[in-house]
C-alpha cells in the first residue's frame, strides 16, 4: 500500500486528500471481513465501483475501484478517509436530484456528477505511475 496526497484546483473547492493506493495483498487484508457496495460511476477515464469493507479486525475502510475500458479486472484500487469518502457520496447523492431538477431536452449542465468525476481524474492522474 502506497499513501500519496492529492492537490485539487482552487475552485474545485476541496482540500487535499491523503488518499492509498493498495495491491491484491492489501486489498485482500482489508475486504477479508466483507464488503458492501454502495454505487458505481462510469466515466470517460474508467468504470469506478464505491465500496466500503472490514477486515478480519473489524476496521472498516472506504475504498474505489476503477476499471479501465473493458478490462474484468480492476486497474486500480484506491482507500480514502471517511471524511473525504463521505464527500464523493454527497455528490452522488446531491447529483440523483439535481438530475431530477433538469428537464431532459435541456443541455446537462456542470452538476454534481461531473464535480465528481473531476475528483476522481485528478485522484487518478496523481496515483497512475505510483506503484503499489
Amino acid at each position: 500500500m502506497k499513501s500519496f496526497v492529492v492537490s485539487f484546483h482552487q475552485e474545485d473547492h476541496v482540500d487535499t486528500m491523503q488518499v492509498q493506493k493498495l495491491n491484491q495483498e492489501d486489498f485482500e487484508k482489508a475486504t477479508a471481513g466483507g464488503t458492501r457496495h454502495l454505487f458505481e460511476l462510469d466515466t470517460n477515464i474508467g468504470f469506478f465501483v464505491f465500496f466500503d469493507a472490514e477486515d478480519i479486525n473489524g476496521t472498516v475502510s472506504y475504498m474505489v475501484l476503477q476499471y479501465e475500458e473493458d478490462n474484468e479486472e480492476p486497474s486500480a484500487c484506491y482507500a480514502f478517509q471517511l471524511s473525504d469518502f463521505y464527500e464523493f457520496i454527497a455528490l452522488y447523492l446531491n447529483d440523483l436530484e439535481f438530475s431530477d431538477e433538469i428537464d431532459e431536452e435541456e443541455e446537462e449542465e456542470y452538476g454534481p456528477i461531473h464535480h465528481l468525476a473531476h475528483l476522481l481524474f485528478h485522484i487518478v492522474e496523481e496515483g497512475r505511475d505510483l506503484e503499489v
